[in-house]
């Protein structure tokens, strides 16, 4: 769908789709959203967008800052967390937004609604129709204010799930934690990979390089761009926490392992002194023979004997691992 609004001196005034061509030549600042990829060409002829520009929004490019002759594009993404079916599995799903500002009007290009356009355009037309007057870099600001202040959501909601499973890891090993946490390291990295060229961006406008870029607008992209560097230093915090948690699972799953094998090796040590006795017993010698051949079984107490030799074994071999903490 196209829409658009323009404020003149009349204040905000909302143009439909089939008066483009209208909403382009009025008087004042103009608004042009499309939101379907179909519709991009028809907004692009009416404002001199140029084709790569399109493409690029098309194409979901990297969010950047570009100076054409006639406007300053630029390319950010909506960054949200789409729950999966199971636990802990959400991924970091990334919309473009392209944006196209010249001296009064600026074209917004999105493959479908998203908030924070939504969000400010619901604003001008019922709250501050005055921040069209601003100029279109200002709105393009906003927008893109917006965009940045949903990362911080996000962010949250990942140092969350990171809690969660730290709590869980503490009460013992899951073979879920460490699919989660690989989770989560991947949801950072994809979020990464967003906010890192998004800074680069900003920069960009905040120093005005760009001539669509006014000086009085520059303050609110710095402004940005501050929000965008403490993003930046938050998403390798959380990766710091999502490895030392990682590093923890595997510790807290070494240390079970061992207290399982300590388990065997008491276990195997008790036995192998009384498999030694039996193993004796089992050899078939007979006594008949010669004195020497095994005379205790001609003995009316060897058998009792035997077991309770065993038996006391066993229990000096118990009490003494029981000192030695293995118990």
């Amino acid at each position: 769908m196209i829409s658009a609004l323009v404020y003149g001196d009349d204040g905000v005034s909302a143009y439909e789709e089939t008066a483009l061509d209208a909403a382009r030549d009025a008087d004042g600042t103009t608004w042009v959203r499309a939101t379907a990829a179909e519709e991009f060409e028809r907004v692009a002829e009416a404002f001199g967008v140029h084709p790569l520009s399109v493409e690029d929004v098309r194409n979901d490019a990297r969010p950047k800052a570009e100076e054409y002759d006639d406007y300053t594009f630029v390319v950010v993404r909506v960054a949200t967390l789409r729950a999966g079916e199971q636990v802990f599995e959400e991924e970091v799903q990334t919309r473009p937004v392209g944006l196209c500002f010249g001296d009064d009007w600026l074209v917004t290009l999105t493959r479908r609604e998203l908030e924070p356009i939504n969000y400010v355009w619901n604003a001008i037309e019922r709250e501050e129709p005055r921040m069209l007057r601003f100029g279109p870099d200002f709105v393009a600001y906003r927008v893109i204010d917006r965009i940045v202040d949903e990362y911080f959501g996000l962010l949250d909601e990942v140092g969350e799930e990171i809690e969660l499973i730290e709590d869980i890891i503490l009460e013992g090993p899951d073979p879920e934690v460490l699919e989660g946490l690989n989770a989560v390291r991947r949801d950072l990295l994809s979020f990464r990979k967003t906010v890192w060229p998004t800074r680069e961006a900003v920069g960009v406008l905040s120093r005005g390089d760009p001539d669509y870029v006014r000086e009085s607008t520059e303050k609110y992209y710095r402004d940005v761009y501050d929000h965008l560097v403490e993003l930046v230093d938050l998403t390798e915090t959380y990766r710091d926490l999502a490895r030392g948690a990682r590093d923890i699972y595997l510790n807290t799953l070494s240390q079970s392992t061992n207290e399982v094998m300590k388990t065997l090796t008491v276990v195997a040590t008790i036995i192998l002194p009384l498999t030694l006795v039996v193993g004796i017993y089992g050899m078939n010698f007979d006594p008949g023979a010669s004195a020497f051949n095994m005379p205790e079984l001609g003995w009316a107490y060897g058998y009792p004997a035997t077991m309770l030799g065993m038996a006391l074994v066993s229990v000096v071999l118990l009490v003494y691992f029981r000192r030695e903490s293995w118990l």
